[in-house]
């Protein structure tokens, strides 16, 4: 079964850009065919990747819920609307040469994602036997732990920018991974854009205080906030990037197979 490979913390901290940038390494280094999934409704980690995509999970849950009350969708005769979304549901993976992209999307108008999560976890479970490694790029803050999205996960990547507050969040998340009785074979914290790749003792400090496993430290790089300005994919830094060396430190960390 392929490794699971989940990040997390709170908005604004750069998940997405590491979590980009992992999966760039998993393939250069050969440890593809790896499935990056985009469990976040508000979803840009084909930005991240420099690819467009095509349907989300969440666009086909749409158009299966109108059809029969809008003439733009329609379901074969004789098959049932669950039928007929599991045959869909491969429109829902944007495939590249090394890896394939799944992206969560958003229900339109009011209402929960209940179902679209539950269509995350699925199709995760499905695909885990045909990807080395699935990486999930989480939402923000603590719903997909909450809901029991990835149980099978190996591997928790906590993501925090310098701030204290940061490091709580992810003090928080870890919390409730424990409380969820999951258990991840590593789980420990990334601190994002650290001035000159260095943490202050205050920030050390709170680390200490959430009993968190510090992984690394990933340093401000004028680059990736000019990348993201000009609509560049972050993946296209130079190959001596700090923010990429950096990463690639911790990534070799980890034990990955």
């Amino acid at each position: 079964m392929g490794h699971i490979i989940a990040v997390s913390g709170k908005g604004g901290v750069g998940k997405t850009t590491l979590c980009g940038l992992l999966i760039q390494y998993l393939c250069a280094s050969g440890r593809g065919p790896v499935l990056a999934v985009d469990a976040d409704a508000n979803s840009n980690l084909n930005e991240v990747l420099g690819v467009e995509v095509g349907k989300t999970l969440g666009e086909l849950r749409e158009e299966i819920e109108r059809a029969g009350s809008d003439p733009r969708y329609t379901i074969p005769a004789g098959m049932t609307k669950a039928v007929y979304l599991e045959s869909r549901l491969s429109d829902a993976i944007t495939e590249e040469d090394d890896y394939d992209l799944m992206v969560m999307g958003r229900s339109q108008g009011q209402g929960c994602y209940c179902f679209v999560n539950g269509l995350v976890q699925t199709q995760v479970q499905k695909l885990q036997n045909y990807y080395p490694y699935i990486v999930v790029d989480n939402e923000a803050g603590m719903e997909h732990i909450s809901r029991g999205i990835l149980p099978a996960m190996e591997i928790m990547l906590l993501v925090s920018d310098c701030s204290r507050r940061g490091v709580q969040a992810a003090g928080r998340i870890a919390a409730l991974v424990k409380e969820m009785n999951f258990h991840p074979q590593k789980m420990g914290l990334i601190v994002n854009r650290a001035p000159g790749g260095k943490l202050d003792e205050g920030t050390m400090e709170e680390v200490r205080n959430q009993g968190l496993e510090l992984l690394g430290v990933v340093p401000q790089d004028e680059t990736v906030y000019q990348y993201d300005c000009q609509g560049r994919p972050t993946i296209q830094l130079p190959e001596d990037s700090p923010v990429r060396k950096a990463l690639q430190e911790i990534i070799g960390g980890l034990g990955l197979a």
